[in-house]
Order: structure tokens, then sequence, then C-alpha cells
């Protein structure tokens, strides 16, 4: 997962708030890697995940329109809203599994 979330950071540089979603995404890579070495609680991972969920709701858009996947521009506002928000709602559901599998584990 930690590839991916930096996969995701660098495919973020031609948007036009890129250093926001960057940043985000190495967030993200950075919690992958902590917990693939088991270097951080259970708390900790669920925190994280409950801020990814909330950045999904607060970004989803006022008429939800799909996601279209393919295509490289910004069809419209809401479409790439919807784009962000599934980014973040499943970046959240991960992290929620990063929790449920790092409880009762020793951090190292």
């Amino acid at each position: 997962m930690t590839v991916l979330f930096i996969w995701a950071a660098y495919v973020q540089l031609n948007d036009p708030d890129s250093g926001m979603w960057i940043g985000i995404y190495a967030v993200a890579a950075l919690g992958s890697l902590l917990f693939a070495l088991g270097r951080l609680p259970s708390w900790l991972f669920l925190l994280m995940g409950i801020a990814f969920l909330a950045g999904a709701l607060f970004s989803w858009p006022e008429t939800y329109e799909g996601v279209r996947f393919g295509e490289r521009g910004m069809a419209n506002i809401n479409i790439e809203l919807g784009r962000e928000s599934l980014g973040l709602g499943i970046t959240a559901l991960i992290f929620f599994l990063y929790s449920w599998r790092a409880k009762g584990r020793k951090i190292s």
C-alpha cells in the first residue's frame, strides 16, 4: 500500500491543488509504511482513518455526477470532487483495516 500511496501522490502533480493532495497521500504512504513495520498503535490508525473519512465527507460534491475514470482532465467540479472524495474514502477504509489488524499487536 505504501507504493500505491506514493503513486497516488505522484499523479497529483498536475492537479491545481497538488500540494494538498501530495501531502495527504504522503501521510497515507508514511502511515502504511509504519503499519508494515509495526511502529504505530491501533488507535492512531483509527484516528487517521477518521480524519480521512471526514475529508471524504467534507469534499463530497453538492451534486454527485459520478467519477468517470480514464479522463485526464477535469470534466467538471462535481466529478472532480467525487474523485477526491472516493480517494479519501478508500484511504479511510484502508486505515480502518490497519487499526483493526494492529489491535493487540506489540509496537516494535
